[in-house]
């Protein structure tokens, strides 16, 4: 836009029509034109002389004037350059704004669909806390009838505003038990149709992993499946501890999979944890990782999630983890 003005514009027009014949002299032009000088003056009248001087005068006047208006032009030229990258700075903080204010929004919703904590049984304490602005971990628990309660945690590869995406699709699919003819009391049932409804070529190539389990109350049965996902931890009242999960990849890599369930008992006492890889996911020293089994024994003798978190930063070392951290505990 600066080029354009300059171009058209009458003062460099007139600094064009000046400078093209000062272009065409050589530094030493000045010097030879005072000794051309010189010798004429040698075989003119004083008269002849005084023209020459003057018209050598009026010579490097116009030369001082060609350079004033490159100053001037050059100037205007820097200070339109400045304006525009001022304007385009100004632009850039207004879009970075607005974009900030749209991923806060963002995130606010997702925390927004997540479950309140639980105060009868059974209880429920939780802590989701992503790597990034928009994490793709997300879970919940919810009744299915008056007999039958849902718990359940996803995670989205990778992480961004497209994980997220489907991060908070999948649940409210669960929580709204939008999977048509099929029996949200089966835990092999929902994971096949989950991953029916989700292939990866329809979702930018993106998948997730998921631990989904079913509490009977009438007969304290816990049937559970997991798709790719790390198992859950179930500390028994006695001390014992098992870890739960069943064969299976993780949703939408591979169509037409049939997930099935397994099961086992839980009575009062008893505590389960649903965990995401980011939980444990972190290295102890340069090059190693934390093992799946110290984690599972340390969260095993936890009391919530908040005490896992802090020893699993006091691994990882300062700055954030690397992968979102997700825990929800169940008391029975």
């Amino acid at each position: 836009m600066c080029e354009e003005q300059c171009e058209g514009s009458p003062r460099r027009l007139r600094l064009r029509q000046h400078l093209r014949p000062a272009r065409q002299r050589r530094p030493g032009d000045f010097r030879t034109r005072v000794s051309a000088t010189s010798g004429v003056a040698a075989a003119a009248g004083p008269g002849d002389r005084l023209a020459a001087l003057e018209a050598e005068l009026a010579s490097v006047r116009a030369e001082l004037d060609d350079l004033n208006l490159l100053y001037q032009a050059t100037i205007e030229h820097g200070e339109a350059v400045e304006d525009q990258l001022a304007e385009a700075n100004l632009a850039l903080q207004t879009t970075q704004k607005r974009l900030t204010e749209e991923l806060t929004e963002a995130a606010n919703y997702i925390f927004s669909i997540l479950p309140e904590p639980r105060t009868a049984s059974p209880v429920t304490e939780w802590l989701l806390l992503p790597s990034t602005e928009l994490g793709g971990d997300s879970f919940g628990y919810h009744d299915i009838d008056a007999d039958h309660m849902a718990f359940y945690l996803l995670d989205v590869c990778g992480h961004g505003v497209g994980a997220a995406l489907l991060s908070v699709t999948a649940i409210n699919v669960l929580r709204s038990a939008a999977l048509p003819n099929t029996d949200f009391r089966d835990p092999g049932a929902v994971l096949s149709a989950l991953n029916d409804a989700f292939p990866m070529e329809r979702q930018h190539n993106m998948y997730f992993t998921i631990w989904y389990g079913v509490l009977t109350r009438s007969t304290g049965v816990l049937r559970y499946a997991s798709g790719g996902h790390p198992p859950s931890v179930l500390r028994r009242a006695d001390g014992s501890v098992l870890t739960l999960s069943t064969p299976g990849i993780a949703i939408g890599m591979m169509e037409a999979m049939s997930y099935r369930a397994a099961e086992c008992t839980v009575g009062a006492g008893d505590r389960l944890h649903l965990v995401s890889d980011g939980t444990f996911e972190v290295e102890t020293s340069p090059g190693q990782m934390l093992a799946f089994q110290d984690f599972v024994d340390r969260l095993a003798r936890s009391e919530t999630p908040g005490e896992v978190l802090d020893w699993v930063r006091g691994l990882n070392g300062p700055g954030p983890l690397p992968d979102d951290f997700s825990l929800l505990n169940i008391r029975f």
